[in-house]
């Protein structure tokens, strides 16, 4: 449900609370203060150089200055995200800026991105929504220097595009929970209090962008782990929740004792909403066409979060805010949430006509376009990086 507030009354509202609470942005306060959940008064949970502009609390606005790329133009969009490439007959998700609330985010600009990063790795680590911005990024710098030199290698679990003229690499790790899982027996243990083998990996880059939340949440056929190893015990299953602190506890750890800051800045990236509920943004949903995303082409309006706000944010914020090593959360949860008209839903590489004839059971409402909102959400890890 939604606050009860003027309009007009809304962005001071959210602006105060941004001040209040320097740890969270206003809107991870203002729903917390929604959802029953008391505020916090302790140290900021992150360290950042945006003292002003609460960069998450915001609406979409037109914008036909966008996309900031084509597609035809970034030929390492898997086509799974290739939405344009793939049929969709609709452009005008295309079309969305997003504006905070007390200040205008600066452009991005793939040249100043080179130049600010030569000699550097950026690695993004995480699920396909990490591999979803990592592609994006690539995309969003390489349409300012079509004619630079690249290198593209792709393995499992790394994959590396590197800008050899800047000397720049910018790698995506495969680690949908961060921590390790082991193949014994011909089982797949999720072993939640290590992540030596995937970290390991890690520890050469100079930025590092972390995501995970949707696969602590799968089952049956979708499930990514046969058992789960915690404390030298084995279970068949626990609560998901309680899976997900005790990993990212394990990665917070990591970080709080592999990381050098003075050479490396650490992101966390929060909860990519999924849009299966027409409920949310639709108030006759038992009368909609579609159980999903499919054939939305329109953001939602308003600044309040429309659905049941994702329990997995309580648990990283708890996580991120106990760390030593000063850990950003790009908060993009509440942008995203409102952007139920971005995802492939059945302009996806993989589907067959007869799955696109069928939406209710094929859609995916998890991933998103490219070009599309990941691009945002780069256009915001930019402004942090560098303002």
């Amino acid at each position: 449900m939604a606050l009860l507030s003027c309009r007009s009354c809304l962005p001071f509202v959210l602006l105060s609370l941004f001040q209040f609470q320097t740890g969270f942005s206003a809107l991870i306060a203002s729903l917390k203060n929604h959802h029953g959940h008391p505020p916090h008064h302790r140290k900021p949970m992150f360290e950042t150089n945006q003292s002003t502009c609460a960069l998450f609390a915001g609406t979409w606005v037109r914008d036909d200055t966008y996309p900031l790329y084509q597609y035809s133009d970034c030929p390492i969009i898997d086509a799974e995200f290739n939405c344009q490439m793939n049929g969709r007959p609709d452009s005008g998700y295309l079309k969305y800026r997003w504006q905070p609330l007390n200040c205008v985010l600066p452009r991005f600009n793939g040249l100043v991105f080179l130049s600010k990063m030569r000699g550097k790795h950026v690695m993004f680590v995480g699920d396909s929504l990490g591999r979803n911005q990592w592609e994006s990024l690539i995309c969003m710098v390489s349409t300012s220097a079509p004619k630079m030199q690249t290198q593209m290698s792709s393995t499992d679990p790394l994959s590396t595009f590197t800008f050899i003229d800047y000397g720049l690499s910018i790698s995506f790790y495969r680690a949908p929970y961060l921590v390790d899982i082991d193949v014994i027996g011909g089982r797949r243990i999720l072993k939640l209090d290590d992540i030596y083998v995937n970290g390991n990996a890690w520890r050469t880059a100079d930025v590092l962008v972390f995501n995970t939340g949707h696969w602590w949440t799968h089952a049956g056929s979708l499930q990514g782990w046969d058992l789960i190893e915690t404390g030298g015990r084995y279970y068949k299953d626990i609560d998901r929740l309680v899976a997900l602190e005790k990993g990212l506890r394990t990665w917070s750890n990591w970080v709080d004792t592999n990381v050098d800051v003075t050479k490396t800045r650490v992101f966390f990236q929060s909860i990519s909403p999924t849009h299966y509920n027409p409920s949310e943004w639709s108030a006759g949903a038992t009368g909609v066409a579609t159980k999903n995303c499919y054939g939305e082409t329109a953001p939602m309006t308003g600044t309040t979060y429309p659905g049941t706000y994702p329990e997995q944010m309580r648990v990283v914020n708890g996580v991120i805010q106990e760390m030593h090593v000063p850990t950003y959360l790009l908060d993009i949860t509440m942008l995203s949430e409102l952007r139920k008209d971005g995802h492939p839903s059945v302009y996806s590489g993989d589907l067959s006509p007869d799955q696109r004839a069928n939406p209710d059971r094929s859609a995916d409402c998890s991933h998103w376009c490219l070009p599309g909102l990941p691009d945002t959400w780069n256009e915001l890890f930019y402004t942090v990086l560098f303002y």
